[in-house]
Formats: C-alpha cells, sequence, structure tokens
C-alpha cells in the first residue's frame, strides 16, 4: 500500500451525469421533508393560537362580567 513511505487514497470515479442525477433526487427528497416540516409547524401554530384565542376570550369575559357586577351595584 505505500509507495516510497507515502499512502496511497484510493479515489473513486462517478460518472457526472449520475452524480448530479443522485443530487437532483437527494435536493427534490430536501424540497419534499422541508415542506412536511413546514405544514407541521403550522398545524402546531394554529392550535397554539386557537388555544390562546380561547384563553383571551375567556379573560376578556371574565373581565366584562366582572366590569358589569361592579358598576351594577354601585
Amino acid at each position: 500500500m505505500a509507495e516510497d513511505n507515502r499512502e496511497v487514497v484510493p479515489g473513486v470515479v462517478v460518472d457526472p451525469d449520475q452524480y448530479r442525477e443522485v443530487l437532483d433526487k437527494l435536493a427534490e427528497i430536501d424540497e419534499r421533508i422541508e415542506f412536511v416540516s413546514a405544514e407541521i409547524a403550522q398545524r402546531h401554530g394554529k392550535k397554539i393560537g386557537r388555544d390562546i384565542g380561547v384563553l383571551y376570550g375567556i379573560c376578556g369575559g371574565l373581565i366584562l362580567v366582572l366590569a358589569y357586577y361592579l358598576l351594577a351595584v354601585v
């Protein structure tokens, strides 16, 4: 393996067209993964937004009820 005390690293020869084809397929797979993860994040965001909206609605309703009772008593 060593010639003149130098290590020889084996190399691989790949057809450029096949290499580009593999890179294109990997890019397409990466796009799909990004799209799916974005859709999942959007669904989680909608769920969290709905929950926060419900909480704000409950707090607003309680404030209105308390204001009504305080003003009605006076």
